[in-house]
């Protein structure tokens, strides 16, 4: 079912944006990446490893919910343009 054009996804409502540093756990083993794409209620996250069994596994690439991620350093964010009934 399409969202409706007053509806935000659950990524939408994260605090997280492509660009920001998380953690997460895989395997009992905690990891940071890079968001590199947002999806409707997950993103994908780049990370690297050492452990060759997680490297053949999840080639450094992974999807987490979003709430199973903790923020380690925000990305930079676009400014946002204020309307322009704002301004009157």
């Amino acid at each position: 079912m399409p969202k409706k054009n007053d509806e935000q996804t659950a990524t939408e409502k994260s605090p997280f944006e492509v660009g920001d540093e998380v953690a997460f756990q895989i395997k009992k083993q905690d990891f940071t990446g890079t968001i590199e794409k947002a999806y409707k209620n997950s993103f994908l996250i780049g990370f690297e490893s050492s452990d060759p069994d997680i490297i053949d596994t999840y080639h450094n690439k992974t999807v987490i919910n979003w709430q199973n991620l903790k923020m380690v350093k925000q990305g930079p964010r676009p400014k946002k343009e204020e309307s322009a009934e704002d301004d009157k």
